[in-house]
């Protein structure tokens, strides 16, 4: 009689393991096998991290494998079970892999397809195809589309975290490290101590200082000793938490009057400012975004503010980008004067604390939560929704939304909700983050998600004119990688433009994002429909970028680019292809860690070994 070997791995993060009756079905091309109970004699099968494998004997010849069933059924407490992959070795010495990497519940039955992907075209079976429209129609009811607030982008329905479904709810390690960083963070910054100092106003900067006391961090130490200066202030439009805002200036804006006089002894070239906009040598940050936005009101006694500043750079002869105006609202006249570096020193640098002010409100709002959580989150809903697991799309994408649902549900819960930790600590809380957010809905574009293009559009391409932009450099870096990544996994599996465009689970997938995740905004410049093989490649660049290197530059690293501990994938094609994009991602980490040698403020945020898969923090 034929004889099967099965081989069951089950995951290896906290409470994986299970106690329950785990059984399973063969199901082949001419028949099925029984239902087969995995076990072993006076043995504890399906531990945490364990590799487990049974042998399975049919009464007759079942032909090729099409699916594998796996049932599960209660001992005697839940006891959910997360099975990676099992993998069958046939009669005839074949091995096939079934990828799963979920959660199973109490009698709960699932079907696995060999890992093998597939566009919707290339199932011929009757079961495969049920199988894969089963699969899409229990993940329409799973995710589901829900409109948070009037004018975001729509996201998951669920009230709390508790509500989604299992398999992508923060595991219990990834939980207690939240928890575990928060309280490393507060005893690093020796909060506790100073926690008086947040509850009342602050008399000097030597307060602030004094937060950062027990600080070790080379990079951090040197900030402090020198936040105050310009090079300081006009370096963190180029390599802070927000390099996205500074733009090469072509023409001085018409509610900025700035004069010759006001700025020649800031220009060292000793030309005139036309002469020096000509030259590509002035830049601006325009935070008209911020104008009219309400400041946070929730507590009476307090009084807060926002500014939405205009600020002029020069870059001077040693390439370094320098303040030499700023505005500090949009409408200017003798009580919204042009603060400048000649002018007393106090005047001076509140007036850039005011800009950092104003750069922080539009990096958290806009930067961080809209151009890669929320946007993120709805990727990934649409790849849900539209997406089996078997799709080459869905095991590309996978890596790049791990924890994404489950930490934006938390920021709703917690963060930017009503009385959250935005109305507690920002003046757009209150309700001036939303009106921020809504306004940058208007502005936002897929182009200006696309790296190349988005730099290009702010005219801060030129290594030559600019020379010390490494947001730039190594993102573009990342970017190229992880297109090629991409080009060599769309050339597995479409051959030509025809086949992308009569890929309808791709087109549904495409469609969903922009016409709920993106509330059918036409002039976001999102496509409808995908009709070429250089548009897909450049679509799903665009997300796996912004989930991975733009939220790092913008944030901090977790799971390393390019690791992929979960195997969707299972052609030799590509894993070659993997293998390719690790190597490449590894001559550029080589890169920056050289050109960071010796540097007081070297810049690591887009180095691959600190970029993470997904938006998860």
């Amino acid at each position: 009689m034929p004889s099967y070997t099965v081989t069951v791995t089950t995951g290896s993060q906290w409470f994986a393991g299970t106690d329950d009756y785990i059984y399973i079905t063969l199901v082949g091309s001419k028949g099925c096998s029984e239902k087969n109970l995995l076990d072993k004699p006076f043995y504890n099968d399906f531990e945490r991290g364990a590799v487990d494998s049974y042998d399975i004997t049919v009464a007759e010849d079942i032909g090729d494998i099409q699916l594998i069933k796996i049932n599960k059924h209660k001992y005697w407490y839940k006891d959910d079970w997360y099975c990676r992959h099992i993998t069958v070795k046939t009669p005839a010495g074949d091995y096939l892999e079934f990828p799963c990497y979920r959660w199973i519940s109490n009698d709960k039955e699932i079907d696995l397809r060999e890992g093998t992907a597939k566009l919707v075209t290339h199932d011929v079976t009757q079961i495969h195809k049920q199988h894969r429209r089963k699969e899409l129609e229990d993940r329409q009811k799973q995710y589901r589309w829900k409109e948070w607030h009037p004018g975001f982008p729509l996201s998951i329905d669920a009230h709390c975290h508790s509500d989604l479904p299992h398999d992508i709810q923060f595991d219990s390690e990834k939980g207690v490290d939240f928890i575990l960083n928060y309280t490393k963070a507060m005893e690093n910054l020796f909060v506790n101590s100073f926690m008086h100092m947040f509850q009342s106003s602050w008399n000097d900067f030597a307060d602030f200082e004094r937060i950062f006391v027990r600080i070790s961090n080379t990079i951090s130490e040197y900030f402090i000793q020198h936040w105050k200066e310009d090079f300081m202030f006009g370096y963190q439009f180029l390599n802070g938490c927000n390099p996205v805002e500074i733009t090469k200036c072509t023409k001085i804006p018409e509610n900025f009057p700035v004069t010759q006089e006001m700025v020649e002894l800031c220009l060292e070239r000793k030309l005139t400012l036309q002469q020096e906009i000509e030259l590509g040598n002035i830049f601006i940050v325009d935070y008209k975004l911020l104008d009219g936005i309400s400041a946070n009101k929730t507590d009476p006694c307090t009084m807060q503010y926002i500014a939405a500043p205009i600020c002029l750079l020069y870059k001077n002869l040693e390439n370094k980008i320098m303040p030499i105006a700023i505005q500090l609202n949009q409408t200017p006249g003798p009580e919204n004067p042009i603060f400048l570096p000649s002018d007393a020193e106090y005047d001076w640098l509140l007036a850039k604390i005011w800009v950092r002010s104003s750069d922080f409100h539009v990096h958290q709002t806009v930067t961080h939560l809209l151009r890669t959580h929320l946007l993120t989150e709805v990727f990934a809903i649409g790849m849900f929704r539209q997406l089996p697991a078997v799709h080459p799309v869905f095991k590309l994408l996978i890596p790049h939304v791990r924890f994404t649902i489950a930490i934006n549900t938390k920021a709703r819960e917690q963060l930017i909700c009503e009385c959250g930790l935005f109305d507690k600590a920002n003046a757009t809380g209150g309700g001036g983050h939303v009106e921020l957010l809504l306004r940058a809905m208007k502005e936002f574009t897929y182009e200006s998600l696309c790296l190349p293009s988005a730099i290009k559009m702010r005219g801060m391409e030129s290594k030559e004119d600019i020379p010390y932009y490494f947001f730039r450099d190594d993102g573009m870096k990342v970017w190229d990688a992880t297109l090629n990544f991409a080009k060599d996994v769309v050339d597995v599996y479409y051959d030509s433009d025809k086949t992308v465009c009569e890929d309808s689970e791709l087109q549904a997938f495409v469609k969903d994002v922009y016409v709920y995740g993106l509330r059918d905004n036409e002039g976001s410049g999102f496509p409808k429909m995908i009709k070429t093989k250089e548009k897909l490649i450049e679509y799903l660049t665009l997300v796996m970028f912004t989930a991975s290197g733009q939220h790092a530059a913008v944030n901090f690293g977790q799971l390393f680019l390019g690791l992929y501990p979960d195997e969707h994938f299972v052609e030799k094609r590509v894993k070659k292809a993997m293998a390719k994009f690790r190597k490449n991602l590894e001559d550029i980490i080589s890169f920056i860690q050289e050109r960071n040698k010796n540097k007081k403020l070297p810049y690591y945020y887009l180095s691959p070994d600190r970029i993470p898969n997904s938006v998860a923090v």
